[in-house]
């Protein structure tokens, strides 16, 4: 029986990398929410804004979170220009093209990733990657805090511009209703640019907030785009709300089960919770019938 010294910092570090996880699934539920598809290359997004944090940190000494003002906006660029110029070009209007075109992206990515940059790991090693805070209950590293208050100051900021911008409320209009949106003079197009734009961005903090306690590798986004996606599904397509509270679920349910089954059978939880929601509830817990 494991005692609370070691229960504790786990719960606690479960929770700052749910935080960073939800973060990631808002990027996909956003997308999702919007243009109706599922971004395969969410993932390899992420895995392209970690390498550039480390670029930027190993070439010209840039903080990973000093990074954030430098990243988010260029991996907003990188999200818009794909889905005026590539996807929205090459899919034809049609959603299940859109599917197959992000799968195109994601494998492209990927494989241009181990070409130019081999498969080797790359990590970074700032000063604070080893220290600890003190929260009375159980100390937890420094990163992992900073990561924790990050993600939920930038989910914070991605729901004020939701709900309390012209833009969030031609994304919300269109989420809504598409032809009712192209009515009262929505620019679709560029709406759907600006919210793949948002995602990718997402994505983008993500990366920042990860690498002083996590890794670049060619083939880390696939392990985060199979959780991003269990997050969606289990808080509810589109849902903001669900995203935030999935990934927290989840990040727990990863950190708990590493500490009881080991490192390799950690996450064998997220998906027994993944099939259980499309079991027993399919809109997850806060989505809405078609």
């Amino acid at each position: 029986m494991l005692e609370l010294e070691i229960i504790l910092p786990a719960l606690l570090n479960g929770i700052a990398t749910g935080a960073v996880y939800a973060l990631v699934a808002m990027g996909l539920t956003l997308i999702y929410g919007v243009l109706h598809i599922v971004n395969f290359a969410h993932g390899s997004l992420l895995m392209l804004a970690l390498y550039g944090v480390y670029f930027l940190y190993t070439l010209a000494g840039i903080d990973p979170y000093l990074a954030l003002p430098i990243l988010v906006p260029t991996m907003f660029a990188l999200g818009y220009a794909l889905q005026r110029t590539v996807i929205a070009t090459a899919s034809h209007g049609r959603e299940e093209n859109v599917l197959l075109v992000t799968l195109g992206l994601s494998i492209i990515i990927d494989n241009l990733a181990l070409y130019f940059w081999s498969g080797d790991t790359r990590t970074i090693n700032p000063s604070y990657a080893f220290e600890t805070v003190d929260l009375g209950v159980a100390f937890i590293a420094v990163p992992k805090v900073v990561s924790f208050v990050g993600a939920l100051l930038v989910t914070a900021l991605l729901w004020l511009l939701i709900e309390r911008t012209d833009l969030g409320k031609a994304i919300r209009a269109l989420a809504r209703e598409r032809r009712g949106a192209e009515l009262v003079g929505i620019d679709v197009q560029h709406t759907f640019a600006m919210s793949f734009g948002l995602g990718v961005a997402c994505v983008g903090a993500a990366a920042c907030l990860l690498l002083p306690s996590y890794y670049a590798h060619p083939g880390v986004g696939e392990s985060f785009v199979i959780i991003a996606f269990t997050i969606v599904v289990l808080g509810g397509m589109g849902s903001f709300l669900g995203a935030l509270l999935g990934g927290l679920i989840i990040g727990v349910t990863e950190s708990l089960g590493g500490l009881f089954l080991g490192e390799n059978l950690g996450r064998i939880g997220i998906f027994v919770i993944f099939i259980a929601i499309l079991l027993f509830r399919p809109t997850g817990l806060f989505g809405q019938r078609a």
